[in-house]
């Protein structure tokens, strides 16, 4: 049921994840308007899809990760941008296996890492985002691994049932 139901969630968080991923990685900024949708999907087709206890069950997981969100932010540890944007995936996870989020979470940052260096490598490319904050900032823009994620584990979970 879980795997299945994630799929109902894909069609609205990919426009999303695309969104953060590039406002990570042109402004180093997760919009806060893009927390706020995509609560907001979780807030309908969540009650739709799934049954009351595991939709509740998600609001929870929302409510813990946005306080370890907090502590990390404040520790300089993440982005209040990732921090917010992690709370708002985490509702889209309350059916999944934590070893499977967290081994995907992993591939997402390094893919993302090693790809977003070697796009910052490429002349071509590199002149067409000259504007792009992450190219010389410090950080990483690591809305991209999170939307990654979010836009992978869907698939995945169906794919393995």
């Amino acid at each position: 049921m879980g795997a299945q139901a994630l799929l109902w969630f894909l069609p609205f968080t990919l426009p999303i994840a695309i969104w953060v991923a590039w406002s990570d990685m042109k402004f180093m900024k997760i919009p806060n308007k893009a927390v706020l949708a995509l609560l907001g999907v979780y807030l309908i087709v969540g009650l739709i899809v799934f049954p009351l206890k595991i939709y509740g069950w998600g609001w929870a997981l929302a409510g813990i990760l946005l306080l370890i969100g907090i502590i990390s932010t404040s520790a300089g540890l993440m982005g209040a941008g990732d921090a917010k944007f992690a709370a708002a995936m985490a509702p889209f996870f309350a059916t999944a296996d934590i070893r499977i989020v967290f081994a995907l979470f992993a591939a997402c940052l390094l893919g993302a890492f090693a790809s977003h260096r070697a796009m910052k490598c490429l002349p071509p490319f590199r002149a067409a985002t000259t504007d792009w904050e992450s190219w010389t900032n410090k950080d990483f823009p690591m809305g991209l691994a999170l939307a990654g994620t979010l836009i992978f584990y869907p698939v995945l979970a169906a794919l393995l049932g």
